[in-house]
């Protein structure tokens, strides 16, 4: 596996996506546990949210992309992927995604290529996964709302190439933020419309017909094939603002494009 710059996280590539402790996750949610194990969970949650908002604060302008680890590199999403990768590098923006194989791949690949900031968040899972070998930059986390976290808050626009149910849990769970105003209305991109065509048409129709969604909710979800369209659709929504500077004492420093991608006219 190629050295990766700019990570710092040479020790903790060893530990990358190596099985949880045996139940942990179960006993998270199985229900009350003794105070002190509790006390200690809630600590270490604490202690990984802290971790996550250390590592990716000064990452700049950033597109997170979901997409599945399966598809191989010959595949048409994964050229559709990389393709989109470099399109975010050329514009000026991070590209972030869960740091794995398949379309999480070919995105930091693209964006690697084209000299942008390739960031990856991994989620230890009971099977063992490598991260990518185009990461300038990866998180590994232990429960999966604090990585969803993450994966919101530093992204100025969501790109979901096809997928399995990880990547429909991602689309849907930002879209209920975005539609009960937790979150901006940011651009939610489905690429790859030949997939995402029928449960699209689920939501516009069904969904809408049996009044469990306003009329206006599926425009939230935007579908093209157009990698300049998207970049477009991105550009034209602005980007998020970092409220402080990087501090030399804590050793923070910028690690984003130096200038900010511009806004689209109009």
């Amino acid at each position: 596996m190629p050295q990766h710059e700019n990570n710092g996280n040479s020790a903790a590539r060893t530990a990358w996506g190596k099985r949880p402790p045996k139940g942990d996750e179960h006993r998270l949610l199985e229900g009350p546990r003794l105070r002190s194990e509790e006390l200690f969970r809630s600590v270490r949650i604490f202690a990984e949210f802290i971790r996550g908002f250390r590592q990716l604060h000064f990452i700049g302008p950033c597109v997170t992309v979901f997409g599945s680890a399966r598809f191989e590199e010959d595949h048409r999403y994964y050229q559709l992927a990389r393709d989109f990768g470099a399109a975010l590098a050329d514009a000026g923006y991070a590209t972030m995604t869960g740091g794995g194989p398949g379309i999480m791949e070919a995105a930091n690949r693209g964006a690697k290529e084209h000299g942008g900031l390739s960031v990856g968040c991994n989620i230890q899972l009971p099977m063992e996964q490598e991260p990518n070998p185009y990461l300038d930059k990866f998180v590994e986390f232990r429960y999966f709302f604090v990585r969803k976290v993450m994966l919101v808050k530093y992204s100025d626009a969501f790109v979901a190439m096809p997928g399995g149910f990880g990547t429909l849990d991602e689309v849907f769970e930002t879209a209920v933020l975005m539609q009960t105003g937790k979150i901006e209305r940011f651009p939610m991109i489905l690429m790859g419309s030949d997939f995402w065509e029928r449960p699209m048409s689920f939501v516009r129709t069904k969904m809408v017909e049996e009044g469990v969604i306003s009329p206006e909710d599926p425009g939230m979800l935007r579908l093209t094939d157009d990698v300049d369209e998207a970049i477009g659709w991105i550009k034209a929504s602005g980007v998020k603002g970092t409220p402080v500077k990087p501090s030399a004492v804590l050793g923070e420093k910028q690690e984003g494009p130096v200038s900010r991608p511009e806004k689209a006219a109009g």
